[in-house]
Order: C-alpha cells, then structure tokens, then sequence
C-alpha cells in the first residue's frame, strides 16, 4: 500500500487531469448540502445591522381587541415567523405579515439595486412568494378549506414539509456522496470523465439501493453516536462504505457496512492521521472563507482518498478478506484487454475506422463558412456524403473514448446499463445548415416569436396587438437569435452545457443591443422594458427571459432546427429558392418602411401604461 505521501501525489495527479469535473461535483455537494458545506461561507459573508423591525397587523381574535406586534432583533422576517403567526393567531394575519414583508422587499429592491427588481415576471413572483412567506399562507389556506380546521391545516403542511425534507435527503443528499465518489473512482485510471457519470446510478437503475445502503449506515452511526466511543470509531468503521456502494451499488446495506469494517480494521488511526495531514489546507480554506478549499482543497482531499480507498480494496483482495469479493469492477483500476475492447465496442469501431484519415474538405471561403459557421451554400454529393459521416460518428460520439480506452468502458460494467438512448438516434443535430434552410428557421422563427407575443399579450389583456417595430407577422429578433445559435454557436454542439450558457450569452447580447439601438434610432421609444424584473439590466434583459432563450436554444439546436433541415431538403431547391426569395423580399420592404415608419402605439410602445394597468389589475407586463 503507498504511503501518505504517494497517495497525496496520486490524488494531484488525478485533480490535475480532471480539475474542472473533480472541482464541480464538490461544489454540487456542497450546495446540495451532502458533503463541505462549510465551503460556501464566502457566499453567506456579510454584514447584517442591528436594527429592529416591527409590524403591525390587525388580528381578527375575538380575544384580542388590540392588534397583533411582532417585534424582530437582528434579523430579517421570513416565512418561519409567517408559520408561526398563523400557528399562534390565525391566517388572516399570517397574510396580512406576508403582505407586509412582501412590500417591504419591493421598496428596499426600488431604493436599493434595480437589477434586483421585486415587481414584474414570473421570477419576481416566485421569489416573493417564497421570501414573504404566501405560499406557507396559500398552502394552510388551502388544506383548512379541505380539512375544515386551520390547525389541522397547519399540522398536515409541517407533515408535508417534514416528508419532502426527509425525501430530499434520502434521494439527494443522502445518496450524492455515492455518485461523487464514483466520478473520482472513475478518475484515477482514464483520461475523461464525462458529466454522464453523475448519473450512472440511475443509467443501471440502484439509485435506489444506494439510498438505502448510505440510509442504513446513517442509522447505524446516529445509534453508536449515543456512546461517547461509538462517534471517533464508527465514523473510521464505516468510512468507506460510500466507496463500496459507488464501487458496487448492488449489494446490501449490511454486506456493504461489514465489508467497510473489516476493511477498516487496523487502519482507523491511519485514516484519522491521513485526514489530519490536511489541517494546513483546511486552515487556508477557512482563511478565504471556504473559497480556497472549493477551488482546491476538496477535490484534492477527496482525489487522495480515493486512492487510499484503492489501496485498501486491494489489500482485502490480498488476505481474502470475506465480502471483498463482491467488489468486482476491476476495469476501475486498470484498463480492459485491447481484445475485449474491441469486441464489445466493435459497431463504435467500425464506424470510426470507416471514416478517412484525411477528411475532404470543402476549399476556399466555402470551406472556410462550413469549418467555422456550419453553413453551406450548397448541397452537392460529396457534402450529402460528408454529413452522413458525421451523423454516424454522433449517433456514436457518447461511446468512443470509451472504445478508445479513454473513458470507464460502461459496456463492460458488472451491473448493465439500461440503455435509454438507441444507438440509432433520427437527428443529426451536428449537421450543417445550407443558406435556405437557414432563411426558413429565420422567417419561421421570427413568425413563432411574433405568434408568442401577439398570443400572450391577448391572453392577459383580452385583445389583439400587432407587437414589435415591424409591421408584418414577423418579430426579427427570435429569427436572428436563432440563425446565430447555428452558426456562431456551430461549434458548441458537442457539449449541451457550453451551447447553454453560450447561447444566453449571444441571445442576451443580441436583445440588450437591439434594445439600446431602437431606443437611439427612434429618440428612446420602448418596444420592451424588464424593469421591477428580478435580475434584470437596465430594463432591457433580464434572467427571467435568458433563461428562455437557453431553452429555447437548445430546442432550436438540437431538434427544431434539424426537423425543419429534413423537410426543407425534401422540397424541390428551385421550388425553395423562389418561396425563400419572395418571402425576404417582403420582409426586407416591411422593414424598410418600418425603418421610417415604425410599428408604435397602443398595447406596443406604451410602456408606463401598461405598467400602470398591470399594477391595477394584477397582471404581467412585457
């Protein structure tokens, strides 16, 4: 078994190939509250002032004639002082509390930071309801009007509220130690760990098992820690049953427990010296309030236990120690005969040796649009050959570094993954878009965006508006955003996080500048305005929309936008040619006059009147 310090090296080694993985799932547990918690103090860190609040709201007692005063020291008021009001007086004061803290929010978010609006969007309302405390007076409401009593009412929301917290735990909390220890397990061998693994317990369908296993070993430990001996020993005795389950989350919780224990045994002050190896590191975590050890204490620690872990595991493997047969996923510790590899991966094989070394590209600035913006001015015979090539190789894409020994062999896995996807998938969303297809998506974008708006602006104020600066049926602004997220964005494909936050970044660009450009052209008319919108800038985004456009973009990418591909390459390219063309031309006059005569008025640039009309009646305003 290596020493500390080889381990220690070790778990560099593994940080240094996989840093960015290893760093972002202890920072998931962190928030998840499963494992370093105190990491995130940086982000809790300010300066609260010592002042008093206090409300007044008229009770509707029969035993008290005077109102009903609430006074607060040093903190804020939130939903447990709603819960409590209502518990000890009644509901309607329990609202008319949460009505209070609600306008007393708006009225800091107004004088305070206006990015942090309080009054607009489904985000705002969101937040009120949860910070105000409506939703607990929403919810008591609603279960006395079923129950017929409000205290029975109150008595089934704590149930409620007790079962998902103990559910949440349970699934999550509980069970994610299992699932980070499997990506850093997966670590030390290969040279990728792919985000896919994060949920490798549900891919072989034992979320489940390892709940319980983590559930029952939490027991266990709570029981032993009722003796003053049972809570240093025990928490060495079960150390390493998260690894185990990680390793092999089929086996029972006892199996898993006792095999942690003999594993465990003459090692426990070993491990207690190990883990105190790193007091200067968690020493300089705690001098950057739990900043440093985000960025590297925790994964660095959890990489070198892990190699403990395996130096452990081969050692009850050497002195046959009863159980460790049951930890039986060897390609974790060493990669699989070439042979095997090639066996098992021999469809993913085939297809990547049938591709050319050197792949035929298309020369000049054609080329050149293709490789960088994923467009293509035509569709000739070798492209079409080209395209299906590479809707082979994404059929596949998730399974090659496997094949290619760079990556866990899942296929080689004890436990069989359920396969959710079918290798043979319908869409090719790495394809290439020719300039039709892209003035369809264009055209009919802008089309869908301007059916969204005149649709929701009839919805909530019952008539119809012609919305936007043009004034056809068109809103150019979702077609661009989508033309963009094709082309500039081509490359980010691959990876549906990056294409994500990409496209919030170009969409949120695109909708400030457009905003900030019609407001300078037109003498500062508004089309739209995101102000009293949590998170927004300058009224013109805010979250609550770039969020949409980060859905939204991905449905664009990766199956709006190659279903219509397939259908507009079925249609005659003559036929194509001369819809597309006459339909630009259009839009292209439309704009022109509505370059001098814009689209204004009633229900589109009459921003402060709407605002006024949707603080009478209740309703949002875009």
């Amino acid at each position: 078994m290596m020493t500390r310090k080889q381990m220690k090296k070790q778990g560099r080694i593994s940080l240094k190939k996989h840093y960015v993985i290893f760093v972002a799932a202890c920072l998931i547990a962190a928030f998840l509250a499963a494992e370093f918690r105190s990491s995130l103090n940086f982000s809790t860190a300010q300066t609260y002032e010592q002042t008093y609040e206090q409300i007044e709201t008229d009770t509707s007692d029969p035993d008290d004639s005077g109102s009903y005063l609430i006074r607060t020291s040093m903190r804020s008021i939130g939903w447990e002082d709603v819960l409590r009001t209502i518990v000890e007086d009644n509901t309607e004061a329990g609202r008319e509390m949460s009505e209070q803290i609600r306008k007393n929010a708006i009225e800091h978010a107004e004088t305070g930071n206006p990015a942090f609006g309080r009054t607009r969007g489904v985000f705002s309302g969101i937040v009120n309801q949860v910070s105000s405390g409506s939703i607990i007076v929403t919810a008591v409401a609603a279960m006395a009007s079923v129950t017929g009593s409000e205290n029975i009412g109150v008595m089934v929301m704590i149930i409620l509220g007790a079962i998902f917290m103990f559910l949440f735990w349970f699934f999550v909390q509980n069970t994610f130690s299992v699932v980070i220890r499997r990506v850093f397990l997966e670590g030390m061998e290969y040279k990728r760990v792919t985000p896919q693994r994060f949920v490798f317990l549900l891919r072989i369908r034992k979320w489940m098992k390892a709940s319980w296993i983590m559930f029952v070993k939490y027991v266990f430990y709570s029981l032993w820690c009722l003796t003053i001996v049972g809570i240093a020993v025990k928490r060495y005795s079960y150390y390493m049953v998260p690894f185990i389950a990680a390793e092999n989350p089929d086996m029972t919780a006892r199996e898993a427990i006792t095999l942690s224990r003999k594993m465990m045994a003459g090692h426990k002050w070993e491990c207690f010296v190990f883990e105190l190896s790193f007091a200067g590191w968690e020493l300089l975590s705690m001098a950057t309030m739990g900043l440093f050890g985000i960025l590297y204490t925790n994964p660095y620690k959890m990489a070198s236990f892990t190699r403990y872990y395996a130096g452990l595991r081969a050692l009850a493997k050497e002195k046959n120690i009863p159980g460790s047969e049951l930890l039986y996923d060897t390609y974790l510790y060493e990669s699989a005969d070439p042979r095997l590899i090639e066996q098992t991966y021999a469809d993913v094989l085939s297809v990547v040796e049938d591709m050319p070394e050197d792949e035929p590209e298309l020369s000049g600035w054609r080329g050149w649009l293709a490789k960088n913006f994923g467009v293509l001015l035509f569709r000739r015979q070798e492209e079409r050959e080209y395209e299906q090539r590479q809707a082979e190789m994404v059929k596949i894409y998730d399974l090659i570094d496997d094949a290619q020994g760079e990556a866990y062999p899942v296929r080689l896995y004890p436990v069989p993954e359920e396969r959710r996807r079918k290798l043979v998938q319908s869409l090719n969303y790495m394809r290439h878009y020719s300039v039709w297809s892209l003035i369809v998506i264009f055209l009919g974008l802008s089309f869908f965006g301007w059916l969204w708006e005149v649709g929701m602006h009839l919805v909530s104020y019952g008539n119809f508006v012609n919305r936007g600066a043009l004034h056809g049926p068109w809103l150019p602004i979702y077609g661009t955003g989508a033309v963009l997220i094709l082309t500039v964005l081509c490359r980010f494909r691959r990876n549906p996080a990056l294409e994500f936050v990409a496209t919030i970044v170009v969409c949120g660009f695109l909708e400030y500048m457009t905003s900030l450009i019609m407001e300078i052209a037109t003498g500062g008319m508004k089309w739209w305005d995101y102000s009293g919108y949590f998170l927004n800038l300058h009224g013109r985004i805010c979250a609550e929309g770039l969020l949409v456009f980060g859905i939204g973009g991905l449905a664009i990418a990766y199956v709006i936008a190659p279903i219509v591909d397939d259908i507009v390459s079925k249609i005659s390219e003559k036929k194509l040619r001369i819809i597309c063309i006459v339909l630009l031309a259009v839009f292209i006059a439309d704009a022109g006059y509505s370059q001098i005569h814009p689209n204004a008025g009633r229900g589109v640039t009459d921003i402060e009147a709407r605002k006024e009309l949707q603080e009478k009646e209740g309703t949002t305003v875009v």
